[in-house]
């Protein structure tokens, strides 16, 4: 597991939409991007409409609204792993309290994600903390295609949001068996655990390794669906995530308890 940190290195980068990121090199503090290599996982662009019915633009209307009407003080983007965990007690038990917003979309890729935040989605807000959780959807990329994707994510965060914490949680395993997804999961959190750390504002939370067994199986009491997380599976993930964000936002336990009274 990659130890969450809050503190890295002060020196950022602009992102280049697009660009490759490349692991830092030696005694460096900030991720160099190549120009020449354009990285299809860091293009912003929507989800594309086959049915017609425009429930994708539609959900992504409504989080715009949602950042004209609220205040969030956390901010969860991604795919279906982040819509999702509104839908069990685990959320309104511990994350709504911290006054919360879920821009969760199933089926999700970092270049939808990336659209999403550059068209509406972070105007008028001014969140603490952000949990970014996406990246299981990139089938058509390689690992290092997919990191650089999420870290320009990030990197577009932190210059939206420069007084915001960013927590980047890991990709999971899928899969009841071992097979090459869980492999390139795996690889796109090794390179993470590497790069994010020089963002400053980025901390990354990697948890894969709760869900599998001694055997290398994943239970269906976590994940129904070998991808998807179950009611306990999201407070294996819970427990660590809460307490990052609680330290972000600079409360104790005791604090959110008495909340919630």
């Amino acid at each position: 597991m990659c130890t969450p940190s809050l503190h890295g290195a002060s020196k950022r980068v602009k992102p280049r939409t697009g660009a490759l990121l490349k692991p830092p090199s030696s005694g460096g503090v900030s991720c160099t991007m190549s120009g020449d290599d354009l990285n299809p996982a860091a293009v912003p662009q929507p989800v594309e409409d086959p049915h017609g019915d425009g429930r994708w633009l539609s959900q992504h209307a409504r989080f715009v609204q949602e950042c004209k009407d609220g205040e969030p003080e956390v901010l969860f983007v991604g795919d279906s792993m982040v819509q999702l965990m509104e839908q069990y007690e685990i959320w309104r038990e511990m994350f709504s309290p911290l006054h919360a917003l879920n821009f969760g979309l199933a089926g999700d890729t970092t270049c939808n994600v990336l659209w999403r935040l550059q068209n509406g989605e972070l105007q008028n807000i001014r969140p603490k903390a952000v949990v970014l959780w996406v990246g299981t959807n990139n089938h058509g990329h390689t690992a290092e295609q997919v990191a650089g994707g999420i870290v320009a994510i990030a990197q577009l965060l932190t210059n939206r949001l420069p007084k915001a914490k960013i927590v980047v949680l890991g990709l999971l395993p899928r899969g009841e068996r071992p097979n090459p997804l869980r492999e390139k999961n795996a690889a796109v959190n090794r390179l993470l655990c590497s790069w994010l750390p020089r963002l400053g504002q980025a901390s990354f939370l990697d948890v894969s390794k709760e869900f599998v067994h001694s055997d290398g199986t994943i239970g269906s009491q976590d994940m129904f669906d070998y991808l998807h997380l179950t009611s306990a599976g999201y407070r294996t993930l819970a427990k660590p995530l809460i307490d990052l964000l609680l330290q972000i936002l600079e409360e104790t336990p005791e604090d959110r308890r008495a909340s919630l009274v």
